[in-house]
């Protein structure tokens, strides 16, 4: 499917298709430049459009996943793109690292789609899209999961009976795990410590939410279970409730019904019928108590999780914040930690207000750091990697 390809001016395209969406993005290796990028959205519609750049939306035909990159691929020009690096939302029980993709690796993906139906399905047809337009170039599969795949037992089983897990994989997976490992070694980096002897807590809070305790550089806990249903409150899923919610939920609409509105219709649009923090803070100046308290709700999650890892990590030496909540949403930021100040956590308002990088007061024993994320760059380096060990890049 591949063949050994030069570094020379190298070039990674990384793809990152969604359910309905398809996001790329090319790296020149060398500088570290975005060369382009683009947006695909509304895919399987007649509605699909194409965003270049910064450029306009324009109408396309992307029936599916596999058709949009073939258009992508037939306006840009990818002729200096040695290697295809492809974001898979979920690596179900098999894949905990970054893999070359063969044809058998595209067939075990098909057989784990029921685990993200409307990710993973996405995901196979973009790489069969991406393998027709650009034959020969090697590409590598990055998995969410995969960062998360030193859970321990007592981390990722469910109380359930247990041949759920056996026969179904029917566990904690926990998602993000790119964006985690991305900041939580930035991180470290950053401070000049070694990641190895760190106890972090990282906080990916975007429209989709998710903590992961950072044990010596490893995932041992992480808030995203079975699916990235699982955890805090995000933009519109519901995150953690009572089981028997959901049974209620789908006795009510269906098993259908219920996913669309869990996933979909939940979370702080639930609450506020805003699923954008900006709007959600737009409605609580306005005195909305339903936003006061869908803000209070979010915030008094996050600052639970954070106490939750702590005792599970027996300490804490660093808090990161990332995603567009964590890294744009100060005051967010300072209501999370409100109240943490006995496990050692003082934030510094001033430095946080100016979203320093790191944001807590000098003598604080715990460090508030605020670092953006880059998914896509940290899969270009993973594609990159792999691929050098394969022996499938050449000087």
């Amino acid at each position: 499917m591949c063949s050994r390809v030069t570094m020379a001016d190298m070039e990674i395209l990384v793809v990152n298709c969604g359910s309905s969406s398809l996001k790329y993005a090319t790296f020149d290796m060398d500088t570290h430049e975005v060369l382009n990028k683009g947006l695909l959205e509304r895919v399987g519609t007649r509605e699909a459009t194409y965003k270049r750049g910064s450029g306009a939306p324009e109408p396309v035909s992307a029936l599916d996943h596999a058709t949009g990159f073939a258009a992508i691929a037939a306006t840009e020009d990818f002729s200096r793109v040695a290697a295809v690096g492809h974001r898979i939302v979920h690596g179900g029980p098999h894949f905990s690292k970054p893999e070359v993709v063969t044809d058998a690796v595209i067939e075990e993906l098909t057989k784990i789609e029921h685990l993200a139906p409307l990710h993973n399905r996405a995901h196979v047809q973009g790489i069969r899209g991406a393998v027709a337009a650009l034959p020969g170039r090697p590409m590598v599969v990055c998995f969410d999961t995969g960062f998360h795949a030193t859970l321990p037992p007592r981390a990722f089983l469910y109380a359930i009976p247990r041949d759920l897990y056996e026969t179904d994989s029917i566990r904690k997976y926990g998602f993000h795990g790119t964006s985690h490992h991305y900041v939580a070694a930035k991180a470290a980096a950053a401070l000049a410590r070694p990641l190895e002897e760190l106890k972090m807590v990282t906080l990916h809070l975007g429209n989709g939410a998710s903590g992961c305790a950072v044990l010596n550089g490893k995932s041992v806990d992480t808030s995203m279970g079975f699916t990235p249903l699982g955890g805090l409150m995000m933009g519109t899923r519901s995150g953690d409730m009572d089981p028997a919610v959901t049974l209620e939920v789908a006795a009510r609409y269906g098993v259908d019904g219920a996913r669309d509105m869990l996933n979909t219709k939940s979370g702080l649009l639930g609450l506020t019928g805003a699923g954008d923090m900006r709007d959600v803070w737009r409605l609580a100046k306005e005195g909305d108590e339903w936003a006061l308290w869908a803000l209070d709700s979010y915030a008094y999650r996050v600052r639970k999780l954070i106490g939750e890892y702590a005792a599970a990590m027996e300490g804490l030496d660093v808090i990161v914040f990332t995603a567009g909540v964590g890294e744009n949403d100060a005051p967010m930021r300072a209501k999370i930690v409100s109240g943490l100040e006995f496990l050692g956590v003082n934030l510094d308002p001033a430095a946080n207000d100016a979203r320093h990088e790191v944001i807590s007061m000098p003598e604080s024993p715990v460090t508030i750091m605020v670092i953006p994320t880059n998914e896509e760059w940290a899969i270009a380096l993973e594609t990159r990697a792999l691929l050098e060990a394969k022996h499938l890049l050449a000087n």
